[in-house]
């Protein structure tokens, strides 16, 4: 058993380590700055609530570029932070819904993970660094808020004389009282999905429908081994079920989100080779997007059938629905599911410590929010490979009454049943901060001034105009300004939100919303068409911004 001896290597403060729910995210380049990555690792170390002195903590990422250089230095820092134990996937791969779970399991201090989600990767683009506390989920805004300040103020961080840990072997290593395990990034979140699903029933229903044709698109992210193990090898379907599945350090030269304009291969497969179930994940595995030869199942249409179908899985018959939940932009095709089971809905903020925070009280079950993220209190993240295999278990769930059974089928049936949220997302990706600042000022104007509620613009009356806020009923906490509402009073809204995800530039979503009882056949872009015309003549997005066209419609 090798010693170690510590240093404290002196350094100066880097301006804007101010992380989010989503932890850091730079570009690489940002990161490879001399002290940055150690810097802002010392922080996070630091603002461990007990301290890091004796933790035990996950650590991995999604396979992107500088991922292992990055758990090199974190394994020196922890060393020299007297942390107690590493547990590192091998070759650092762990997806995050994998890392929530393994923290959960081991009873671990928390996580490092090693990702910035859809972002692209590589070289000249995205990395990201983010906390993960003792319950799985991201750090609250009390740790963001202690790492950044410990940023601003930092003069020296403890580095060990350590040598670079081999990745790539399963075991253990021990130096003094500190140890690094290296473990199967797939094995225990396998263990967990055969817990929660009816992989029965799932094999079963492939027995019956050989016909029906699985692709499930991992974008060269993380959930690629994942998939494998899942599909493959525990389910029996063929190679040709998965595409994309290596984990690359630049996510084979694409951007790894899974919607139709980035998952573009997936869709044009699907359609091509009559696929009855398509489907994609990100970067990290905490998001997805399901499809079909002819369907598309959005995001905000998906958590509502993944409750409304809560008995097809036995994770939920056997423990039943706590209660629900979304984000403020997600449509609300979930509240009218919670209200026929008498469940409670909550409406929260974007951001999966909202949800969290409910399910560690025993209020929330399920969750979603439109921007591809649905989840459970399985763990406290979103996992796409967890929707995905509900979505299988719905579809064999249904097939026991229609044995040919397929996405639209599934569709048509619950909107006939609950209505239709017809639903829309327009993004203008890195987009002038100043002109999209000004674009929101104006949208704050009207909302400030009450007497635009009860006008009339085009065939729409305002009934309400706000900036969301939102006061958490675990904890008291109070959330301002999560989005510029304004909502008519035939339930259709329209909605603005800048978004910080991205490293650089801003980000201007658009959220709108319709509701109909009958017509659920029309394509969403037709039936949404005059309030995606009025919401741009109302916030003047072409005038202040100069884009005339969204580079992303969900």
């Amino acid at each position: 058993m090798a010693s170690f001896s510590i240093k404290e290597v002196s350094t100066k403060p880097f301006e804007g380590q101010k992380p989010g729910t989503s932890g850091l995210r730079k570009r690489v380049k940002v990161f490879q700055q001399e002290n940055y990555t150690e810097n802002f690792v010392q922080a996070t170390l630091s603002a461990i609530p007990d301290g890091p002195a004796g933790a035990t903590l996950i650590v991995g990422g999604d396979g992107r570029y500088f991922l292992k250089e990055a758990i090199q230095k974190i394994i020196r820092l922890a060393a020299g932070n007297r942390v107690s134990k590493l547990v590192i996937g091998q070759n650092g791969i762990l997806s995050t819904p994998a890392a929530s779970n393994l923290i959960r399991k081991r009873k671990a201090t928390g996580g490092i993970l090693l990702t910035a989600s859809h972002n692209p990767g590589g070289p000249d683009n995205d990395f990201g660094i983010k906390y993960n506390m003792n319950n799985g989920g991201p750090a609250p805004e009390s740790v963001t808020e202690r790492i950044y300040q410990i940023t601003t103020k930092i003069s020296s961080f403890h580095n060990a004389d350590l040598p670079d840990a081999d990745l790539s072997k399963i075991g253990t290593t021990k130096f003094a009282d500190f140890t690094i395990e290296v473990i199967d990034s797939v094995d225990d979140y396998v263990i967990l999905m055969k817990e929660i699903f009816d992989f029965e029933l799932l094999k079963n229903f492939f027995k019956k429908r050989p016909d029906f044709k699985v692709l499930f698109d991992s974008m060269h992210g993380v959930t690629g081994p994942y998939n494998h193990r899942l599909l493959v090898t525990e389910l029996g379907l063929p190679e040709s079920s998965v595409m994309n599945a290596s984990p690359s350090e630049d996510f084979g030269g694409g951007h790894p989100d899974p919607n139709l304009t980035y998952a573009h291969d997936l869709v044009e497969r699907v359609e091509a080779e009559n696929i009855d179930f398509g489907a994609a994940s990100d970067g990290d595995g905490d998001r997805n997007m399901i499809i079909g030869k002819g369907a598309f199942v959005n995001p905000s249409d998906s958590v509502a059938l993944i409750a409304a179908y809560a008995d097809a899985i036995p994770y939920f018959k056997k423990a039943g629905l706590k209660g629900l939940a979304r984000s403020m932009p997600t449509s609300g095709a979930i509240d009218r599911v919670a209200k026929k089971k008498g469940i409670q809905l909550f409406e929260v903020p974007t951001g999966w410590k909202f949800f969290g925070n409910l399910m560690d009280a025993g209020k929330c079950s399920i969750c979603g929010e439109e921007s591809f993220g649905t989840g459970s209190d399985h763990i406290r993240e979103k996992d796409g490979v967890w929707a995905i295999i509900a979505w299988l278990s719905i579809i064999a769930f249904a097939s026991e009454t229609n044995p040919k059974v397929g996405l639209n089928d599934i569709l048509n049936k619950h909107y006939a049943e609950y209505g239709r949220n017809y639903f829309s997302r327009y993004d203008y990706e890195e987009v002038d901060s100043e002109g999209a600042n000004k674009m929101m000022a104006h949208l704050t104007a009207f909302i400030n001034d009450k007497s635009n509620v009860g006008k009339k613009i085009d065939s729409y009356e305002v009934a309400q105009a706000d900036n969301f806020e939102y006061t958490d009923p675990i904890d008291g906490s109070v959330s301002k300004n999560q989005g510029i509402r304004i909502i008519f009073k035939d339930g259709s809204r329209i909605i603005f939100r800048l978004s910080g995800t991205g490293s650089q530039g801003a980000t201007v979503r658009l959220y709108v919303e319709k509701y109909t009882a009958k017509d659920y056949t029309t394509e969403t872009q037709t039936a949404i068409q005059d309030l995606i015309k009025l919401a741009l003549d109302l916030s003047k997005l072409v005038e202040f911004t100069g884009r005339k066209t969204p580079t992303v419609i969900t």
